[in-house]
């Protein structure tokens, strides 16, 4: 069975972290806000000769008691395997302390490469957060939940790991192989080390011989080159780093110095790069006799067996739970870049990027001085709040950098002038409405959203005087509700007329990956599973299309006409836009839309990471992003944004690009919205030129009735336009420096009014629409966790 394993564009756009460092004088209010990537970098265990030394089985220096729960997910796994993977876990559950479940996705299948055993890589890397002993490095998520006592991604599993299920495994569970068998306990005890955190995330081009670390992790920061420097701190890319990865490095952390006889311990670092095992492990030569301490040796051999992580491998492990100390200070520091005040209310938002030089400088701190008050506050992160302003009133700020050889040159901020936000009335105090989707349900507005707290889908309606809140999916009972998490993707449709409606609710189970489907009548929900829980995954190749076991939680939108209702959604397994029909049969009828070729109009792009839909009497559109190239980083480098319509539920589609790569744009996507109004279907969308990326730095709109090219509005003062996206026929609602903003559609691009919403910095992703309540216009969103109406 062939499929397609995509790499998607997410709201959640890599940001870079800022230096933190020591405070010098009072700290300024630096705003809490958590940033997430991807992992994409393995650690390997490499099937080494027949052993020449008898290793110890015992369980020297493990814990007498659960630390931490791990729940795994077995693809493909036989039995055998499993109770060898389980002694592992259990290891690991009584010598690493989390209160947070840590998820392993685990797979059996042949290698690519010959002679691995196993690969891990964490799920994310996390800065920022509450509870980062350093908040410029990157945690691994199973690390990065235990130090912030919750889980920072609920979608994504904490370790991934592989194993090759052609090796010559002992699978008599005894514990026992021979000389020529591998046992799979001790790979997985050695990846699971990986998962954890024991892995740098370097690169290294074997062409240029440059060295490649953006984004350091608390590994990183104790692995340290012979002179002292810590490898964190290295210029990137460089061909400085480059001969660091391939020379002498040693951990630097005490915990581990002192587990290794007061002798840091030495990085396996051969002189010709090694992907997967340079620097992520010990030394081979120096370790591979060390008993118990040889566990993290790039090779495995056969016959070898390890039943515990080993004292070095968890002394290390401790050391990153600590803030690493601070690096040699070998320049002075340069200013920050790109320095900016952004309009808050009686507030001003302060951002600026990193110095050029801050790896070598140092950084301990960064001054900002309120030019009009004569003020200063100190911090080590971008961004920061400054509080105690005037609405109406002109401020400016500069800024300097500061390390242990002294200060940067002075920087100056824009001016700006602080407004009101509007008004923020709380709907559901007890829900977070990280996603939301409105509809009008009998005549009046009803609003979908979700509880990401409790795992739920709710719905408030209104009845004329109040809101009517029910809970939709996830607290489980009979009739087709489920215990699982549904808090993810949500779209509502009404079919029906007048006050004789059905409500039409979609929504994401994020344990199982299937999309759900539940209608309401006023009095009664009922339920089913539209797609995701059919037996195999449907290759894209197969035009005749039913039930898949893809993945479909990650986007959902739906339409409604006299023809049915129909819902679209993305099949995250293999990056293609699937659609299902439910017409007066009352069966699912199920279709591919696009992302499987380039006949008719279509694309193989990615597609449908975000998507909307809508339909005006029997035209039904779709409008959806495409990536088309990602980088090393799984990042978008190329992408567009499309729209299919057809009538009623023909297999007749007409596709249309909105927007795409070239000229000033190089992707398009990273959200949209989609809106029937009096006044045609409006889209609106963002885009990122070939010097912003990976962030976008504009908002486009366009009326897909009238095919008016497209507008384009900057959002200069408030901060970088983001998600979330809504749009009615006269306002934009959209993210500005994790806040919501509005621009007007009926303003000229070059004089576009832009309004500050929310002065609220949400930690985390969050969604918007618009509603009308009594003939009043609101945002809805979410605003310190709490489902709110905002309105001027």
């Amino acid at each position: 069975m062939q499929t397609r394993k995509r790499n998607p564009i997410r709201t959640s756009i890599t940001l870079v972290a800022v230096l933190a460092g020591l405070l010098a004088v009072p700290q300024a209010h630096a705003l809490p806000i958590v940033h997430e990537r991807a992992s994409t970098v393995w650690g390997h265990t490499y099937a080494g000769p027949a052993t020449t030394n008898v290793q110890s089985t015992n369980n020297s220096g493990a814990h007498l008691q659960q630390q931490s729960t791990f729940v795994v997910t077995y693809n493909n796994f036989p039995t055998w395997a499993k109770n060898d993977v389980q002694a592992a876990i259990d290891v690991w559950s009584e010598n690493f302390a989390s209160t947070v479940p840590i998820n392993v996705e685990a797979t059996w299948g042949r290698s690519s490469t010959s002679g691995i055993l196993g690969s891990a890589r964490p799920g994310n890397y996390f800065s920022g957060f509450s509870g980062a002993p350093d908040s410029t490095l990157w945690y691994p998520s199973a690390l990065a939940n235990a130090l912030a006592g919750n889980d920072l991604d609920k979608n994504s599993p904490e370790i991934v790991i592989q194993a090759n299920s052609n090796a010559n495994w002992d699978q008599r569970n005894d514990g026992k192989p021979t000389t020529s068998e591998y046992d799979l306990e001790s790979v997985f005890i050695h990846e699971l080390g990986h998962g954890l955190g024991f892995l740098s995330t370097d690169a290294y081009d074997t062409y240029f011989k440059y060295g490649i670390l953006d984004e350091p992790t608390p590994f990183d920061a104790y692995a340290q080159t012979g002179d002292g420097r810590r490898l964190s701190d290295l210029p990137s890319p460089s061909l400085e780093l480059g001969v660091a990865l391939t020379s002498t490095l040693v951990w630097s952390g005490p915990l581990g110095i002192a587990a290794n006889d007061g002798v840091k311990p030495l990085l396996f670092t051969p002189s010709h790069y090694e992907v997967g095992s340079s620097v992520s492990h010990l030394d081979e030569a120096t370790f591979s006799a060390s008993g118990q301490n040889s566990i993290m040796t790039p090779n495995m051999d056969a016959g070898e067996v390890f039943h515990a992580p080993g004292p070095l491998l968890l002394a290390i492990l401790q050391d990153m739970r600590n803030k690493p100390p601070a690096g040699i200070a070998s320049t002075m520091p340069l200013p920050p870049r790109n320095a900016q005040a952004l309009v808050g209310d009686r507030s001003a938002v302060i951002t600026f990027d990193l110095p050029a030089n801050s790896r070598t400088a140092q950084i301990t701190d960064y001054d900002i001085k309120n030019n009009r008050t004569g003020k200063e506050i100190s911090t080590t992160s971008s961004p920061v709040l400054i509080p105690g302003l005037q609405n109406g009133l002109s401020y400016s700020f500069s800024i300097f950098s500061r390390n242990q050889l002294g200060q940067s040159e002075v920087v100056q901020t824009n001016s700006m002038t602080p407004q009101s936000a509007w008004k923020v009335t709380p709907l559901d105090s007890l829900a977070d409405g990280e996603h939301i989707a409105t509809t009008i349900f009998d005549t009046q507005p009803a609003i979908i959203y979700t509880d990401s707290a409790r795992g739920w889908v709710k719905l408030a309606m209104w009845n004329g005087k109040g809101w009517r809140k029910l809970t939709v999916d996830g607290r489980g009972g009979s009739a087709g509700r489920t215990l699982h998490n549904v808090a993810g993707p949500v779209s509502v449709c009404a079919s029906g007329s007048g006050t004789n409606q059905t409500l039409h609710i979609f929504y994401a189970d994020l344990v199982e990956k299937n999309l759900h489907h539940a209608t309401f009548d006023g009095d009664n929900f009922k339920y089913e599973i539209v797609d995701g829980n059919g037996p195999i995954v449907q290759p894209y190749q197969q035009s005749a299309r039913v039930r898949t076991a893809s993945d479909v939680s990650v986007s959902n939108a739906c339409a409604s006409t006299a023809a049915g209702i129909q819902v679209f959604y993305r099949d995250e397994t293999q990056g293609i836009l699937l659609g299902a029909v439910k017409g007066p049969s009352g069966k699912w009828t199920y279709e591919i839309v696009d992302g499987d070729s380039k006949i008719n109009g279509r694309t193989t792009g990615d597609v449908g990471t975000h998507l909307r839909a809508v339909a005006v009497g029997s035209k039904v559109t779709i409008m959806y992003d495409s990536v088309l190239v990602v980088n090393q980083q799984r990042q978008a480098t190329a992408g567009e944004v499309r729209a299919a319509t057809r009538i009623g539920i023909s297999p007749v589609w007409s596709y249309r690009t909105l927007d795409t790569s070239g000229g000033g744009v190089a992707v398009a996507g990273y959200d949209l919205s989609l809106n029937k109004t009096v006044d045609g279907v409006i889209a609106t969308w963002l885009t990122a030129s070939g010097v912003s990326l990976p962030k976008p730095t504009q908002i486009r709109w366009a009326n897909l009735t009238t095919r008016t090219t497209p507008v384009t509005i900057t959002s200069d003062g408030y901060g970088l336009p983001t998600a979330p996206l809504s749009i009615d026929n006269r306002t934009i609602a959209f993210g500005c420096q994790k806040r919501i903003c509005t621009t007007d559609l009926k303003s000229a691009p070059t004089k576009a009014t832009i309004g500050l919403v929310s002065n609220y910095q949400s930690p985390s992703a969050i969604d918007s629409d618009w509603v009308i309540v009594n003939k009043v216009r609101y945002v809805v969103a979410s605003v310190a966790g709490k489902l709110s109406l905002l309105k001027p």
